[in-house]
């Protein structure tokens, strides 16, 4: 006993010294205290950051890390949000349409969503397994019109276009709603609270996403990506890894899309079209592909970018308020993370995380 107590004491010691380690203990509490202090704006774009974040490091797992491109990431987020929607919601009648909903407990419904999306996925694997590349983007591609011409038509189930509200998560007998709840004389209501849950959700994904990563199976997957037939000769499953890796980033995007459902407190089928997977591939190229901390840093660039150009649109020069004519928040936001990739690309090939140490040197 003492000689471990003996060896760890020097580790220990080492890690406290880093200034990383101190780092991330700042940032973390940080990120606890901010919803004592932000207003609703705020940490509505902080949630929708988390929530992009975790969908992000779905599809970095899977394009990144696999190199397999995939162009459908919007479909699987739209099977979270509306299978939470579903599951969670009671039959009625909404704006016209006649709601279906098994009204099961939300905490219950949360989780078959996610499973949901990953049941979408497996369906799709077999195909995912077989293809690569420009194909197996082609392919994807052709979820996102079946799934837009489903969220448009199936109107019990969706609301058509005008979507259907969300139910309120509740968990240990605590409702994330706008029912205030005082904690240290601060008025708590449905960002506050899902602050918490979002930041749960996204540490717990980036750890499994990390452990995938650093372990047997990270080495796998970027064997497919680097050199898929020397990896079949050393024996690695291609077909079945390449399927793997596919569910599980559907079920990350599922999780993203039950927490995107959850702040937007309602879904609407225009949202999860092609523009939303261009931003999940834009997010990953931007922060770094293959890398947790990538998915994180381009989500956050990309999903913060038109909300803070539309908060501050009245000061900056060329950007005009939403309606106003001129340049919208929302276009000059996509001009601007567009040339972030190409910046990206050019400069920083493996990301904003990842700078190459030889990116000076010619080639």
């Amino acid at each position: 006993m003492s000689e471990t107590t003996t060896a760890f004491a020097p580790a220990l010691t080492a890690r406290l010294r880093h200034p990383r380690t101190w780092i991330r203990a700042a940032g973390t509490v940080l990120l606890l205290a901010l919803p004592f202090y932000l207003d609703r704006f705020w940490l509505q774009a902080g949630l929708f950051a988390m929530a992009a974040a975790i969908g992000a490091i779905g599809l970095n797992l899977l394009t990144g890390a696999t190199g397999q491109l995939s162009m459908g990431h919007a479909f699987f987020l739209a099977v979270g949000a509306y299978g939470y929607c579903v599951l969670a919601g009671e039959s009625g009648t909404e704006n016209g349409h006649s709601l279906s909903g098994l009204g099961l407990p939300s905490g219950l419904a949360a989780v078959l969503a996610v499973l949901l999306a990953g049941a979408a996925g497996g369906l799709f694997s077999p195909i995912a397994g077989r293809l690569r590349g420009a194909y197996l983007g082609i392919a994807t591609l052709a979820l996102i019109f079946i799934g837009q011409h489903v969220l448009f038509n199936a109107s019990s189930l969706t609301g058509g276009y005008n979507g259907r509200s969300v139910p309120p998560l509740s968990l240990f007998g605590l409702t994330f709603d706008d029912t205030e709840v005082v904690v240290a004389a601060v008025p708590f209501q449905s960002s506050e609270k899902l602050w918490y849950a979002a930041l749960a959700a996204l540490l717990l994904s980036g750890l499994f996403a990390r452990g995938v990563l650093r372990g047997r199976p990270g080495r796998a997957l970027n064997a497919i990506r680097d050199h898929r037939i020397a990896a079949g000769v050393m024996g690695v499953p291609v077909a079945r890894y390449r399927a793997g890796v596919f569910v599980l980033s559907s079920m990350y995007a599922g999780l993203a899309g039950v927490l995107l459902a959850l702040v937007f407190q309602r879904t609407v089928p225009e949202y999860f079209g092609m523009v939303l997977s261009l931003e999940y591939l834009a997010m990953i190229v931007i922060g770094g592909l293959g890398t947790v901390a990538g998915a994180v840093v381009g989500a956050a660039f990309v999903s913060l970018l038109p909300q803070l150009l539309t908060h501050y649109s009245d000061s900056l020069p060329l950007v005009a308020a939403p309606g106003t004519g001129g340049l919208a928040p929302g276009e000059a936001s996509r001009y601007l993370y567009g040339a972030a990739v190409v910046a990206a690309v050019l400069f920083l090939p493996g990301g904003l995380t990842r700078p190459t140490k030889n990116s000076g040197e010619k080639k």
